[in-house]
């Protein structure tokens, strides 16, 4: 795997999935905010598939 998140890229992951994770589980989302969990994952490995398929990179020295 080769990363393609920008560190900024990184941290909004990490922020917005924390944020979804802490609603869902105070009750204030529906499950899907588990969801936040993906992004949670992808922040901590540098590497989105969704932007592999597409050709996307927001990494620029990768």
């Amino acid at each position: 795997m080769t990363r393609n998140l920008a560190s900024w890229d990184r941290v909004a992951r990490l922020v917005l999935g924390s944020l979804l994770i802490i609603l869902a589980a105070t009750g204030m989302v529906g499950v899907w905010g588990y969801l936040g969990a993906v992004l949670v994952g992808t922040a901590f490995v540098s590497f989105c598939p969704i932007y592999r398929v597409f050709g996307l990179s927001t990494c620029k020295e990768c």
